[in-house]
Order: C-alpha cells, then structure tokens, then sequence
C-alpha cells in the first residue's frame, strides 16, 4: 500500500508559494511514499519534482493541473503540458494520448472551476477518476456529493490536499493497493480502482492565507507582465 498526495502547487503555480524543494521535503516529513506536482497549467515544476523525488525517498508523479473550457482537471503521468481551454472530452483524451491519467477535483465546487458548471453528469463520468476529498473545501458538502457520484458510477477515487503551501502537503492522501514503487504502478492501480481515501480539511485560516497570497502574487505577476 502506497501513501499518495496527487494535489499539489508549487511556486511555479500563480497561486502557489514554495519550491518543489519544499513540497519533497515535507511529503517526506509526513511519511508519504509519493508525491505529484500540479501546478496550474504549467508542468516543469513537476517534472523537476519527479527528477528530484527519489533524493527525498519519494517516487514523483510528474503532472498538472489543467484549465480545460468546463474547469479544472489533473492530469497524471505526462511529460508535456496539455494545451489550456480545450473542451473537456477533448482534454481527457490529450491526457490519454500520453498514457495518464485524468482526474477531476472537485467537481461539485463550482466557484473552484469544478466542471459540473458546464458538463452534464454523463460527461463526468467519462473520466478516469474523481477527487472525492479535497482539503480546501470549507464545508463537506462538495466532497460528499463527489463521493457518492463516483460509487454510483464505479469510478476510481482519490484524495488531495490542494496544497498551494508545503505545510498543507500531506492533508489528504490516497492509499493505492500496490507494492510497486513506481509512478506507472500507482497510476495502474488507480485507474484500477485500488484506492482509499483519507484527510482533514486545511484550517480555514490557512485556506484564506493561501487565497490572499494567491491573489497578492497574481496582482504583481500582472505588475510584472505589463512592464515587460
């Protein structure tokens, strides 16, 4: 059994504040087995993580968290970038296309680009797997009824902390069913359906530290972009 975090943001992510550094050393820290870096539609951070991971007794699933035309996807086990404002049907297939993994987070949360907004059930039932906990969410709601579709559907579920700070690193995990430390072998067993989930939620101070830090890097990225 391997102990999983699938959601994370570095530095490299517009909200997100630390280096991969950090992000490894605390998965470690807390015990984890792996470790995926997310970032918003960007991916060298993770692949650097993945490159980095085995420093830290990690394996590293390189990764990203993709802006499709619905909302957010994650997208495991590629190795380079997925275009951003796809329709979704299109994006789970450019994932596909390089043999990952496609995971919706949050579906249900529609003020956090969850897809639900602009797919039919139907649609979201197409993906590979479903994020049935996510730390950031402020009440359980969302996650209940992420739960419940994904057992209604038979589809794989996984846990993430959506961590946009090392601290948060390891809030919510999957536990995958397989002895392989390997990226390929977790992902296998995901999509297989071997998984548990477990976490707590982030302090809600927190949540609002890194949403207030998001917003802050945001206004000077634009500062920075203008001046160029």
């Amino acid at each position: 059994m391997q102990s999983v975090e699938l959601h994370t943001h570095s530095s490299l992510s517009y909200d997100g504040r630390d280096p991969v550094e950090l992000l490894l050393e605390q998965a470690s820290a807390v015990g984890l087995d792996a470790l995926a870096v997310t970032d918003h539609d960007e991916i060298d951070a993770s692949l650097r993580a993945a490159e980095l991971a085995p420093e830290y007794g990690l394996v590293g699933i390189p990764g990203m968290e993709v802006t499709c035309a619905a909302g957010h996807v994650l997208a495991l086990g590629i190795q380079e970038a997925i275009p951003t404002h796809l329709p979704f049907d299109e994006t789970l297939d450019r994932i596909r296309d390089q043999g990952g993994l496609a995971v919706v987070p949050h579906p249900f949360q529609e003020s956090r680009h969850g897809v639900l907004e602009h797919i039919s059930k139907a649609e979201l039932a197409t993906a590979d797997a479903i994020e049935v906990y996510n730390s950031r969410l402020l009440t359980g709601r969302s996650n209940r009824q992420a739960e419940r579709f994904a057992r209604r559907e038979g589809l794989p579920m996984t846990a993430g902390s959506d961590a946009h700070i090392a601290e948060m690193v390891g809030q919510a995990v999957t536990n995958v069913d397989t002895d392989e430390r390997s990226a390929d072998a977790i992902l296998d067993a995901i999509r297989e359906g071997k998984t548990t989930v477990e976490g707590k939620r982030t302090p809600w101070r927190i949540s609002f530290r890194q949403a207030a830090g998001g917003a802050k890097r945001r206004v000077k990225n634009g500062i920075a972009d203008l001046l160029q």
